[in-house]
């Protein structure tokens, strides 16, 4: 259990280095997009290459190339979806959920916390952590698509034009959107 052989150590050490180098490889190759967290769905697919290259360094039944084709695949499926839900919306649709307005004008909104599974304390948190003490500074509160609260001052919402295809902010003018 402490130690099995001296050539599975050299194994990893061997394939290890070259597992690495072709991460850094398929990741330079694939953009940036590939480890971004723009949404769940890139969540997963980083998930997969960390996944991935750890069954190519432990798993002696997995060869070099196979963890080789195995990440690259990966970063080429990512690149494909990326780049079809770039170019046709109705993709993006399946692919991203759409950002959700949780609370407005000093306000939560209870339809769309439960929807999204999100409590008030959590949103709290958010504006805390957003350096607001008071509910009321904020205009807004919106999930992301990758799940993070993004919050909005009071005092930086504008024409709320970043609010554009938010659910929930599709309301009327900036005077007209609390619920």
């Amino acid at each position: 259990m402490w130690f099995d052989s001296w050539a599975d150590l050299g194994r990893i050490l061997a394939v290890g280095a070259a597992a690495y180098v072709t991460v850094v490889v398929v990741l330079r190759t694939s953009g940036k997009r590939t480890l971004a967290k723009l949404n769940a769905y890139d969540l997963v697919v980083t998930v997969a290459l960390g996944s991935t290259l750890a069954t190519i360094l432990l798993s002696s039944d997995v060869s070099w190339a196979d963890g080789a084709v195995a990440l690259a695949l990966l970063a080429g499926l990512q690149m494909l979806v990326a780049w079809v839900s770039v170019h046709w919306g109705g993709v993006r649709s399946v692919v991203t959920a759409r950002p959700t307005l949780l609370f407005s004008e000093g306000r939560p909104l209870p339809e769309a916390l439960r929807e999204q599974r999100t409590t008030l304390d959590e949103v709290r948190q958010a504006v805390r952590a957003a350096g607001s003490g008071d509910l009321a500074d904020d205009a807004g509160v919106v999930l992301e698509t990758d799940g993070t609260l993004s919050v909005i001052p009071r005092s930086k919402i504008g024409d709320w034009s970043a609010l554009e295809r938010v659910a929930g902010a599709e309301r009327g003018a900036a005077g007209d959107r609390a619920a």
